[in-house]
């Protein structure tokens, strides 16, 4: 690893930290948030030509370079926090990435230095990636298989993701993981054209059907959970299914015509989801009033993404304004422009990930990351990383606390 760069290319002003007003209290950014990240918050951004990945500290500024395997490698952070999965779709094959910091509730250890894990996922086309508990899964969309690990295998040398076969055809699949520890995993039948699932069931870990599709759709694609639920986008409705087999449709709003969430998204709330659909809007999906409300409607997003604690809702449109919103309440609690303007048709778009303090914007064309703080968006920082900025990811913890 190598230290590139050790200082922000340009300097905070701590001067005059402006909250925006509202006319509802309720509304405003809390008055306690620090003009400065967590001590142990990191991102992690892969390249779209090198093989480089940078990991940024944001509160020192410091960047640190790795080289992984290959370029062009989509990112998450596991549920813990502590591990970042590097995923090759177009290498089969998916690596590990540790920050090195272990939460425990009131406090973050350091457990050694950044570096990869020894575990390894060898699959054909990895694509979709979930976390939760100490449990790792990703979808292979090549055959129709998902691999499997822990957490706590990461660095065990020698250890190769675990195979379940739950006798699917191949197919862009998709799976939740409950709380349970079972399954709800993506089934193609062919009874639409194209390379979209109908179905979902539940399996175990050994792939073995626990309950099957209740449900057929006119394709499925993007999902989440909360452990209970796991709902996923589909053309017919926002397909929901209950850790118990149970599963139901809920209908798009009456204007949505032929549009569809392709996008489902996590939230803190239980049973709260967000779904977004480019041809339409951001919106809140209650599963357990059947109920579908707007929290942004339009046709110019870029990026969608809940934030780190699944809080709130980060919206960046094409011109470069940025909303935030609530989503206990769905409130606005802030807007402004933050980057300039992207031509929609451009192939490599910014990337946004969002923190209870601030917004990070990657910038394909310049090479950096853009740093805005919340409570006070004009107050902007760039921090260079490499050429061509590909994917970011959040990793380690909202926390400056020692042990």
């Amino acid at each position: 690893m190598k230290n590139i760069y050790s200082k922000y290319s340009i300097i905070l002003l701590f001067t005059s930290l402006a909250i925006l007003s509202c006319t509802d209290t309720e509304n405003e950014i809390a008055p306690d948030n620090s003009t400065e990240e967590h001590k142990y918050l990191r991102l992690l951004v892969s390249d779209e030509i090198e093989n480089s990945l940078y990991l940024v500290a944001p509160l020192s500024g410091e960047v640190t370079s790795f080289d992984a395997k290959f370029p062009k490698s989509a990112l998450y952070s596991t549920d813990a926090g502590r591990f970042a999965g590097i995923v090759h779709r177009e290498n089969n094959l998916t690596e590990f990435f540790d920050s090195g910091f272990e939460f425990h509730g009131d406090h973050v250890d350091v457990r050694g230095t950044p570096k990869f894990g020894a575990l390894l996922g060898e699959s054909l086309q990895p694509t979709h990636f979930k976390s939760k508990n100490d449990e790792i899964l990703t979808f292979n969309d090549g055959d129709g298989t998902l691999s499997y690990a822990k957490e706590s295998e990461i660095h065990n040398i020698g250890v190769k993701m675990e195979t379940i076969n739950a006798g699917l055809l191949k197919h862009h699949g998709a799976m939740a993981i409950f709380s349970n520890g079972t399954f709800a995993v993506t089934e193609k039948d062919n009874s639409i054209a194209g390379v979209l699932p109908e179905r979902v069931k539940i399996i175990d870990k050994q792939g073995n059907t626990l309950y099957n599709s209740q449900i057929a759709t006119q394709g499925i694609h993007g999902n989440a959970t909360d452990g209970n639920y796991a709902v996923f986008g589909s053309a017919s409705g926002i397909l929901v299914v209950e850790s118990n087999g149970q599963q139901k449709l809920i209908p798009h709003p009456s204007d949505f015509e032929t549009a569809w969430f392709g996008s489902i998204l996590e939230t803190s709330i239980a049973g709260k989801f967000v779904g977004y659909t480019a041809a339409k809007g951001a919106y809140l999906i209650d599963v357990n009033t059947d109920s579908v409300s707007p929290i942004f409607e339009s046709t110019d997003i870029m990026q969608c993404k809940v934030s780190y604690n699944s809080s709130k809702l980060g919206i960046l449109l094409h011109s470069g304004d940025f909303k935030l919103f609530d989503l206990g309440t769905s409130a606005l609690l802030t807007e402004g422009t933050i980057v300039n303007s992207t031509e929609s048709p451009s192939t490599q778009k910014p990337q946004i990930e969002l923190t209870e303090r601030f917004v990070y914007v990657t910038q394909p064309l310049s090479g950096e990351i853009v740093k805005v703080m919340l409570s006070n968006i004009s107050n902007k920082v760039n921090i260079k990383v490499g050429n061509t900025p590909y994917r970011i990811a959040l990793l380690g913890h909202e926390s400056s606390e020692d042990h």
